[in-house]
């Protein structure tokens, strides 16, 4: 009959359509790597030039980080999904791993309230600025582990200090550790690390 033909085909073309899906999902799938060996500013260069969407997979030792693109421009990043993180403070901190794998996954279609609307360009290029600058402040940091106390009596004058060293005090006092004030900082990691070796530098904080 005449509607087996046409039955046939359009089974075919289902067929085919199926493959190629399969096929490009595969293809995102298999695009994985080591940060060693593809830094993770020139492959987000590769992404940006290529329009690329997708979910890149960021992992670290026991951290994961997530970096949503779309057409080749950064929407949203996270790491282990934190949200007191913003977005673009997770992207800066990611920006600084220089170990671990990546993948790419098909794109994540959620719309987030706290898109990133700066060019990939600018962030990475903001990135590589505060990596620069966090290398060169590493000597002077303790461990993000390390633990932070104001000495009592406190000698030198609170007055001295500009409003961002104050907020990092505040923070060290009430969380007591690296960690938690530069996760609970509204500043970014390179303000909040020049704020902690100002203040150990000058008595303000000491560890352990």
């Amino acid at each position: 009959t005449d509607s087996e033909p046409a039955s046939a085909d359009s089974e075919a073309k289902l067929k085919l359509q199926e493959t190629a899906a399969a096929r490009r999902t595969s293809q995102v799938r298999t695009m994985t790597g080591n940060l060693s060996e593809v830094g993770l500013v020139d492959l987000l260069q590769l992404f940006t030039t290529s329009k690329k969407s997708g979910v890149l997979l960021v992992r670290r030792d026991d951290d994961v980080g997530r970096i949503h693109l779309r057409r080749g421009q950064i929407v949203h990043g996270s790491i282990n999904e934190n949200s007191d993180v913003p977005p673009l403070k997770a992207m800066y901190r990611l920006l600084t791993w220089e170990h671990g794998t990546f993948e790419l996954e098909p794109p994540d279609d959620r719309e987030f309230a706290d898109e990133i609307t700066l060019s990939t360009e600018a962030i990475l290029m903001e990135g590589m600025r505060q990596l620069d600058e966090m290398r060169r402040l590493q000597p002077s940091m303790p461990a993000s582990s390390a633990h932070l106390s104001i000495p009592s009596p406190l000698t030198p004058a609170l007055r001295d200090l500009s409003p961002n060293e104050l907020d990092v005090l505040q923070l060290a006092f009430n969380h007591g550790h690296v960690e938690a004030v530069l996760t609970r900082s509204k500043l970014s990691d390179l303000e909040a690390c020049e704020g902690i070796v100002k203040l150990l530098q000058r008595n303000y904080l000491r560890t352990g």
